[in-house]
């Protein structure tokens, strides 16, 4: 099993910066870790994901303002988020491996 906790929502004006964390505990071995996000009415969309040697992918729509990192002795995963948009609005959810899901945080930009 594991178990994942989210850090550092909250409410941004446009333009703004936030920096979203997760940390990861349990006896399984992790090898992907990522963030979705899902806004009201909508599916749930990845953000970003990172492998254990640190391969990255994105999605279209925050390649170039969202930054994913992760310490692997830490078992951690950041999400560092710039230029933030009123339609970056959504619960983020911190994912490792297939199965494992945090709770996740609201993230609102609005002013």
């Amino acid at each position: 099993q594991v178990q994942l906790v989210e850090s550092g929502g909250g409410l941004v004006q446009p333009g703004g910066s936030l920096r979203l964390s997760c940390v990861a505990s349990g006896s399984r071995f992790i090898y992907t870790m990522g963030w979705y996000r899902q806004a009201p009415g909508k599916q749930r969309d990845m953000v970003a994901i990172i492998t254990r040697g640190g391969n990255t992918n994105y999605a279209d729509s925050v390649k170039g303002r969202f930054t994913i990192s992760r310490d692997n002795a830490k078992n951690t995963v950041d999400l560092q988020m710039n230029s933030l948009k009123p339609e970056d609005t959504a619960v983020y959810y911190c994912k490792a491996n297939s199965d494992y899901w945090g709770q996740g945080t609201q993230v609102t930009v609005s002013s």
